[in-house]
């Protein structure tokens, strides 16, 4: 077991989301909003404005603050940073895809069931060796 990641543990963590303006609201509205005192937020509101190097920089800020455990980002915002998104490996935070209102979640292009099934896929293989 000396190949095993440890997790940091804080006394308290934050939910990062990047989406679209329905979904945020309803996660502020659900007590997951923060704004701490340089006036940083742990979300970012993706609307047509929103140009594909704001979202790759708010990936990048919330997958290495040491204060964010968990990115919520919608499947269609993720699919804009796929290259960040598919080549991000780390344990903490964990990014979670998630559906929006306007968009389908199409779980073919969802990296952590991707993973999933390779890691499944790869097992029943190792098994079938024994």
């Amino acid at each position: 077991m000396a190949n095993r990641v440890q997790i940091p543990t804080n006394k308290s963590s934050l939910i990062a989301m990047i989406a679209d303006e329905d979904t945020i609201v309803g996660f502020l509205l659900a007590g997951v909003g923060n704004v701490d005192i340089r006036r940083k937020t742990n979300y970012l509101i993706v609307d047509s404005k929103t140009t594909v190097k704001q979202i790759e920089d708010a990936f990048k800020e919330f997958t290495t603050r040491d204060d964010i455990a968990i990115v919520l980002i919608s499947q269609y915002v993720a699919n804009m940073v796929r290259f960040l998104v598919d080549s991000y490996n780390k344990p903490v935070p964990a990014i979670l895809e998630i559906p929006s209102k306007d968009h389908p979640y199409d779980p073919a292009h969802d990296s952590v069931l991707s993973r999933v099934k390779y890691l499944f896929s790869a097992e029943s293989v190792a098994s079938d060796r024994r």
